[in-house]
């Protein structure tokens, strides 16, 4: 028989007690949904040497160092934490790549990948639109969206994550939260 899950609230307090399994079983928790959930957000310009497993990695690394810090407030605050420090590393790197010399290029021609490179900016620019819209959101709508866009939640996840009293309550809240996403942006 399979053990019940732990919650992430259980796992945090083992862990700063010093627990290097619950220290794992976190990891092991919420690895696979910052993967995912990373994967293609680093601008392909930046892809040098940070791939998303490194940057899912550092980002890990960085929580867990920093674990004392965190209050979760809910369920789903942890998640939170982790993406908000993904998305700060992401922007360290396109920083540090943007801040590199200009590679000399050997043809003066527009590169073969210029319509690419274009789609690579505009994307690049509606993800900025579509994190300042969400700042602009409450916090519990603003994680009802995260869980539900960004981390392919179901309902009742969201629900049991955020408190909400149930499924249909988590589907009205992302509802409202993405028609007031739509307008900010």
């Amino acid at each position: 028989m399979s053990q019940p899950l732990e919650s992430t609230a259980t796992l945090l307090a083992h862990v700063r007690a010093g627990d290097e399994g619950a220290r794992e079983r976190l990891c092991a928790t919420y690895l696979p949904m910052l993967r995912r959930w990373a994967s293609g957000r680093l601008p392909a310009q930046a892809r040098d040497l940070a791939e998303t497993d490194d940057m899912v990695q550092i980002t890990l690394m960085r929580a867990l160092n920093r674990i004392d810090e965190f209050q979760p407030r809910h369920e789903g605050a942890f998640l939170a934490y982790l993406r908000q420090i993904m998305l700060n590393n992401i922007r360290a790197e396109i920083r540090r790549v943007a801040s590199l010399p200009p590679r000399s290029e050997l043809v003066q021609e527009p590169p073969a990948n210029a319509p690419e490179l274009a789609d690579q900016m505009a994307q690049l620019q509606l993800m900025e639109q579509y994190e300042a819209a969400l700042e602009q959101l409450g916090e519990s709508q603003r994680e009802a969206v995260m869980l539900r866009v960004e981390f392919g939640f179901s309902y009742a996840e969201i629900a049991q994550a955020l408190n909400i009293p149930s499924a249909n309550a988590a589907r009205m809240c992302v509802c409202r939260a993405l028609e007031k996403l739509a307008a900010l942006m």
